[in-house]
Protein backbone atom coordinates (compact mmCIF):
# COMPACT_ATOMS: atom_id res chain seq x y z
CA UNK A 1 0.00 0.00 0.00
CA UNK A 2 1.47 3.23 -1.00
CA UNK A 3 1.54 5.83 1.86
CA UNK A 4 0.47 9.72 0.99
CA UNK A 5 0.59 12.81 2.61
CA UNK A 6 -1.70 15.34 2.76
CA UNK A 7 0.10 17.52 0.58
CA UNK A 8 -0.17 14.89 -2.09
CA UNK A 9 -3.91 14.35 -1.32
CA UNK A 10 -4.56 17.76 -1.94
CA UNK A 11 -2.95 18.06 -5.17
CA UNK A 12 -5.23 14.93 -6.43
CA UNK A 13 -7.92 16.78 -5.06
CA UNK A 14 -6.97 19.64 -7.21
CA UNK A 15 -6.78 17.45 -10.06
CA UNK A 16 -9.77 15.71 -10.07
CA UNK A 17 -11.79 19.37 -10.07
CA UNK A 18 -10.05 20.62 -12.57
CA UNK A 19 -10.64 17.54 -14.47
CA UNK A 20 -14.39 17.87 -14.27
CA UNK A 21 -13.92 21.74 -15.24
CA UNK A 22 -14.76 22.80 -11.89
CA UNK A 23 -12.21 25.45 -11.60
CA UNK A 24 -13.95 26.79 -15.06
CA UNK A 25 -15.61 30.16 -14.95
CA UNK A 26 -19.09 28.93 -15.94
CA UNK A 27 -18.46 25.50 -14.08
CA UNK A 28 -22.30 24.28 -12.60
CA UNK A 29 -20.22 23.02 -9.27
CA UNK A 30 -17.76 26.33 -8.61
CA UNK A 31 -15.35 25.99 -6.28
CA UNK A 32 -16.26 28.64 -4.12
CA UNK A 33 -15.36 29.02 -0.39
CA UNK A 34 -19.24 28.71 0.55
CA UNK A 35 -19.73 26.37 -1.91
CA UNK A 36 -17.57 23.83 -0.30
CA UNK A 37 -18.27 24.68 3.06
CA UNK A 38 -21.62 23.86 2.14
CA UNK A 39 -20.95 20.78 0.63
CA UNK A 40 -18.63 19.86 3.51
CA UNK A 41 -21.78 20.45 6.12
CA UNK A 42 -23.69 18.27 4.18
CA UNK A 43 -21.50 15.49 3.60
CA UNK A 44 -20.64 15.50 7.76
CA UNK A 45 -24.61 14.84 8.36
CA UNK A 46 -24.64 12.09 5.82
CA UNK A 47 -21.67 10.61 8.27
CA UNK A 48 -24.31 11.17 11.33
CA UNK A 49 -26.98 9.68 9.28
CA UNK A 50 -25.01 6.33 9.81
CA UNK A 51 -25.57 6.46 13.63
CA UNK A 52 -29.07 7.79 14.07
CA UNK A 53 -30.73 4.94 15.15
CA UNK A 54 -27.33 3.77 17.25
CA UNK A 55 -24.01 2.43 16.30
CA UNK A 56 -24.80 -1.87 15.83
CA UNK A 57 -25.38 -1.89 12.57
CA UNK A 58 -22.87 0.87 11.28
CA UNK A 59 -21.79 -0.47 7.75
CA UNK A 60 -17.91 0.48 7.92
CA UNK A 61 -17.82 0.71 4.30
CA UNK A 62 -20.16 3.22 3.58
CA UNK A 63 -19.27 5.24 6.68
CA UNK A 64 -15.76 5.04 5.29
CA UNK A 65 -17.11 6.20 2.12
CA UNK A 66 -18.54 9.15 3.60
CA UNK A 67 -15.71 10.12 5.83
CA UNK A 68 -13.21 10.25 2.74
CA UNK A 69 -16.32 12.76 1.23
CA UNK A 70 -15.82 14.63 4.40
CA UNK A 71 -11.72 14.45 4.00
CA UNK A 72 -12.00 15.59 0.45
CA UNK A 73 -14.15 18.48 0.65
CA UNK A 74 -12.09 19.67 3.67
CA UNK A 75 -9.20 19.21 1.32
CA UNK A 76 -10.63 21.40 -1.06
CA UNK A 77 -11.74 24.00 1.36
CA UNK A 78 -8.35 24.50 2.88
CA UNK A 79 -6.64 24.48 -0.90
CA UNK A 80 -9.39 27.25 -1.97
CA UNK A 81 -8.55 29.18 0.93
CA UNK A 82 -5.06 29.24 0.61
CA UNK A 83 -4.74 27.09 4.16
CA UNK A 84 -2.13 24.41 4.60
CA UNK A 85 -3.61 22.06 6.51
CA UNK A 86 -1.27 19.97 7.32
CA UNK A 87 0.29 22.92 9.65
CA UNK A 88 -3.33 24.15 10.36
CA UNK A 89 -3.75 20.78 12.32
CA UNK A 90 -0.11 20.45 13.76
CA UNK A 91 -0.67 24.10 15.22
CA UNK A 92 -3.98 23.20 17.24
CA UNK A 93 -2.91 20.11 18.78
CA UNK A 94 -0.15 21.99 19.46
CA UNK A 95 -2.78 24.47 21.28
CA UNK A 96 -4.86 21.58 22.30
CA UNK A 97 -2.22 20.28 24.12
CA UNK A 98 -2.21 23.19 26.30
CA UNK A 99 -5.83 23.11 26.78
CA UNK A 100 -7.95 21.03 29.99
CA UNK A 101 -11.69 20.12 29.28
CA UNK A 102 -13.87 19.74 32.17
Amino acid sequence: MRTVDIKQLSEEMTRFVSSKGWLEANSPRPQTSRNIAVSLAIEAAEVLEHFQWGEADVDTQELSSELADVFLYLLELAAISGIDLERAALDKLKVNYGRSWE
